[in-house]
């Protein structure tokens, strides 16, 4: 049985990519720490200046990095 996911992507309405600004936001963190810390991760499309980042990206690095903390976590026991 695969893990719940933590948000469903076929339910957003409209965007499928945030800017990097609107990335950071969503995680409720800083722009300087989503390109520090999250964006080496991601696959993301770059078009010119432009950073587009896909919705599902970033849903896939919360499912994952959520898990590697669940694990760490369950380990400690």
């Amino acid at each position: 049985m695969s893990a719940p996911r933590l948000l469903d992507v076929d339910a957003l309405p409209g965007r499928l990519a945030l800017t990097p600004a609107e990335a950071a936001a969503a995680l409720g963190c800083s722009r300087t720490f989503l390109e520090e810390q999250v964006l080496p991760d991601l696959r993301v499309v770059r078009r010119g200046r432009r950073i587009f980042v896909p919705v599902s990206e970033l849903v896939r690095w919360l499912e994952r990095e959520g898990e590697a903390v669940a694990e760490t976590i369950g380990a400690r026991r």
